[in-house]
């Protein structure tokens, strides 16, 4: 077990195998020492997505942030598919989390800190990020959350 998978593990998270894309499109792409991780959503290793509907109507921030959560944890499970290692990586580069919202939902940056922390918990210093919080009128699946990244990453 790499080291970020070992300081996931301590905080009860566990990198899943977060199975293949639904449709004609690869979950990341490594070019020279940057991976770009596709969105990901609250999808189970079943592949049943979860967290679904609008935060600030059929779901409170609490559920959001679980959802971005379980949607980071499935971006690393691709990274790794891809590098093999996810002590590899040598920075988190950029995030993009995407909320689907109520119009009037504001806490957008809340949602997705929860997907930040376990970056940082997990990667230390490297974890940190820059990012971007929006708010969406709809996802795929009437998905909670969706987050992508980009990862930099060593051989």
């Amino acid at each position: 077990m790499s080291q970020v998978e070992d300081r996931l593990a301590k905080l009860g998270h566990k990198v899943p195998d977060p199975g293949t894309p639904m449709f004609n499109y690869v979950s990341a792409v490594k070019t020279g020492n940057l991976v770009f991780l596709a969105g990901h959503g609250p999808r189970r290793e079943d592949g049943e997505y979860i967290y679904r509907g609008k935060v600030g109507q059929d779901l409170d921030v609490d559920a959001a942030r679980q959802a971005a959560e379980l949607a980071i944890l499935n971006c690393l499970g691709s990274l790794k598919q891809v590098i093999g290692d996810l002590d590899r990586a040598t920075r988190i580069v950029k995030l993009l989390g995407m909320v689907n919202c109520a119009p009037e939902f504001e806490e957008q940056s809340k949602v997705i800190n929860a997907a930040s922390d376990i970056l940082v918990a997990a990667f230390g210093d490297p974890g940190k990020h820059a990012r971007s919080a929006v708010g969406m009128s709809s996802l795929p699946f009437q998905i909670s959350v969706e987050i992508e990244m980009v990862v930099e990453v060593r051989g």
